[in-house]
């Protein structure tokens, strides 16, 4: 489940007696100056010691044996799956309801911990406001793949692949360009000749499909990624707003790979 369908249900959320809910953000993003050297984990280590001696102090002894419950878990989360790790993670945990919702994000966060009766949510809805629903748009000679993106995680992805003998494009989710090239080697010189010949031509037919992507998915921002021919030819047949505009051809890499261009 994305954050943003989480965030539905945490508004609603809350303690019956005291203060059970657990809201982490942390601040892993390595191109930051202060993380060059993992400083993310001092601070992850420094909020949740802090949280724990408040607790201590302040004598709540349920709430504290509650408290250290779930910071194992969150240590144990964070810690285990560091090849996850973006620019930032998001964690809401309580025993109550056994709350457990976790994010790692390609935007930016500020490290901050709370202990409180609901899930601390301020920089969730800044955060909305500032990477809104969007699509990215990586378009190649013969595959277009597009994923659609909320507070940046991908929450859909759609590949559009050629068919040339019907010359239109077709809809194959999850289709992987390397495959079918495999499948296809002893006619690729041919067929990409053609292809780049009748560039403008087989492009203008994707670009009314994703004039209707945006509009029926309500993304409020869209953005090309590719080789510069592909993505300028099909930037010119669109008749929307392009938000922006990367001139590498990205459609074999990871996709965080992708994240990295548009929210850098």
């Amino acid at each position: 489940m994305t954050l943003l369908n989480d965030l539905r249900e945490l508004k609603n959320f809350q303690c019956q007696e005291g203060k059970c809910v657990l809201s982490l953000y942390l601040n892993t993003d390595r191109a930051d100056q202060d993380q060059q050297k993992g400083e993310w984990k001092i601070r992850l280590k420094n909020g949740l010691k802090r949280l724990e001696q408040y607790l201590t102090v302040a004598g709540k002894e349920t709430e504290l044996k509650s408290y250290k419950r779930l910071r194992k878990k969150v240590e144990k989360e964070i810690v285990g799956n560091q090849p996850l790790l973006q620019k930032s993670v998001i964690i809401f945990a309580s025993d109550v309801q056994n709350l457990w919702s976790v994010h790692y994000l390609n935007i930016p966060v500020e490290t901050s911990f709370h202990w409180e009766k609901n899930p601390v949510l301020d920089q969730i809805i800044r955060l909305n406001e500032k990477y809104p629903k969007s699509g990215i748009i990586l378009p190649n000679l013969d595959e277009i793949k597009i994923y659609e993106t909320d507070l940046g995680e991908i929450v859909d992805t759609k590949v559009f692949c050629f068919d040339p003998e019907a010359e239109d494009w077709r809809l194959k989710q999850g289709a992987s360009s390397s495959e079918r090239t495999a499948s296809s080697a002893m006619h690729v010189d041919d067929y990409q000749r053609r292809f780049a010949e009748n560039l403008q031509r087989f492009y203008r037919k994707v670009a009314v499909t994703i004039e209707k992507m945006k509009d029926e998915n309500q993304w409020e921002a869209l953005y090309l990624i590719g080789d510069a021919e592909c993505t300028r030819s099909l930037q010119s047949l669109l008749r929307i707003k392009i938000d922006g505009a990367v001139y590498k051809n990205l459609n074999n890499f990871d996709s965080s790979k992708v994240l990295e261009q548009v929210y850098h």
